[in-house]
């Protein structure tokens, strides 16, 4: 398995896999358009986030984005990992996990890193056993937001 940052060649498959993403957990159909233009500007501009693609034999079966979250309490920055995605035929084999490990290396070598959250769908039990199993905790906050 090999692992690396997402650049502008993959944005077919990272709008494919976030359009299966939304319909598998949620059943929400997204405008592929807007996902391509909202893919295309964190990948040209890194200060919005990060992306990381897991590879298998060549073929791209895994990613994940980071986003980040200045916390003054800390005086440091939270990286969110958003956009978790194990193409189905590779869940299983350890590319979630890869991914995980290979976002919490990079961040440990940022002087201002405090740690890494994440939100996932109150209905998704295998996930959240995944991010258990990988060491997350719940933090006791739940997240808020306007409605979408």
């Amino acid at each position: 398995m090999h692992i690396r940052p997402a650049v502008l060649a993959d944005l077919p498959v990272l709008v494919d896999f976030n359009c299966r993403l939304a319909r598998e957990t949620e059943a929400k159909e997204l405008d592929p358009q807007v996902v391509t233009a909202g893919i295309a500007a964190l990948l040209r501009d890194s200060g919005k986030g990060r992306y990381w693609v897991a590879e298998l034999n060549g073929e791209t079966v895994g990613q994940v984005m980071v986003t980040y979250e200045w916390t003054d309490w800390r005086n440091g920055i939270f990286w969110w990992l958003q956009s978790v995605y194990v193409r189905a035929d590779a869940r299983g084999r350890g590319v979630f996990t890869a991914l995980f490990r290979e976002v919490q290396r990079m961040g440990a070598l940022e002087p201002d890193f405090r740690g890494l959250r994440l939100y996932v769908e109150e209905h998704n039990q295998r996930a959240q056993a995944v991010y258990l199993r990988l060491g997350l905790t719940r933090t006791g906050y739940e997240v808020l937001g306007t409605p979408d």
